[in-house]
């Protein structure tokens, strides 16, 4: 797939101001610090370098501010190919392309380690060592993953630059309560996440207040209270269950990183996405609950 990188990844090609540099730098680092646990998590299920994991996501979605990640969650640049979900469209190599879109970051880091580790073409890539981040970096490029000719020594500068290779022999997660952490023992079926000072599940088809309720040792009619709904709603699959009670805002990192409503969110599964009691995302948005949002509607979750 081509690479349409932003201008502001140019950081590490030319020459820019300190400024630039500095402002990039910390983008990329916020980058880093939020999605490093679900890297090292993908990392460990599919032996992929959660540094290489990183330097990609990173790259492909301009730090998480790209066209695709904003409106998709893509933070890949994965197209269509034998996709069923939902879609969003870029152009790239050609016109108005096809690609994967999906209801969070989680889903696109899965949904990459799914695409390498289950295509032919990459199955060389996972006869490396998993710290060989250098191997994984030009394999990459070799096995077409992006055409721009320098997308292997890109993928190298950055991970030495900020020292992801540490990462790539970690044994555990770290416990920042600033991003979407996965924690807790592997005996449960569903695995227990830490963001925002709170813990969560994400549910399967079929499940319950009660049957997560039973699992985690939580009353399912305080989790019904906690995620303010029905006590016998039929969860849908990907949702989040939050199992202590919603806070009042994020953490203060997304202070000037408000939510762009994307296709087919509400304001109750945008409150549930970061763990907000859905009366204040209304009332830190000055909005009445009979207030419809539409797509594109910038809403403040801090």
């Amino acid at each position: 797939m081509k690479i349409k990188i932003v201008l502001g990844l140019m950081v590490l090609l030319i020459p820019v101001s300190v400024k630039g540099q500095m402002k990039w730098s910390q983008q990329f680092q916020q980058y880093f610090d939020q999605y490093k646990d679900m890297a090292i998590d993908q990392m460990r299920r599919y032996h992929i370098p959660a540094s290489i994991t990183l330097a990609q996501g990173v790259l492909e979605s301009g730090a998480g501010r790209s066209e695709l990640a904003v409106k998709g969650n893509n933070h890949f640049g994965i197209k269509c190919h034998g996709w069923t979900g939902r879609a969003v469209y870029h152009d790239d190599d050609e016109n108005n392309e096809c690609f994967r879109a999906y209801s969070n970051a989680s889903e696109s880091f899965e949904d990459h380690s799914k695409f390498l580790s289950t295509s032919s073409r990459y199955s060389s890539l996972f006869q490396l060592k998993q710290t060989d981040y250098k191997g994984w970096a030009y394999g990459l490029k070799s096995c077409g993953y992006a055409t721009n000719p320098r997308y292997a020594i890109q993928l190298i500068d950055i991970i030495q630059l900020y020292k992801l290779y540490e990462l790539d022999d970690a044994k555990s997660y770290s416990k920042s309560k600033k991003s979407h952490t996965p924690v807790g023992g592997s005996l449960l079926s569903h695995r227990v996440y830490e963001f925002n000072q709170n813990y969560y599940v994400i549910a399967k088809a079929g499940d319950t207040f009660r049957t997560i309720g039973e699992e985690v040792g939580v009353s399912y009619k305080k989790l019904a209270k906690y995620n303010e709904n029905e006590r016998d709603a039929l969860l849908e699959e990907g949702e989040f269950v939050w199992l202590q009670k919603k806070r009042r805002n994020t953490p203060k990192e997304y202070k000037n990183r408000p939510h762009i409503v994307k296709s087919g969110e509400s304001m109750y599964t945008i409150s549930q996405h970061y763990g907000i009691r859905l009366k204040h995302l209304y009332k830190m948005n000055d909005l009445t609950p009979d207030y419809q949002i539409k797509v594109g509607d910038v809403l403040r979750i801090r």
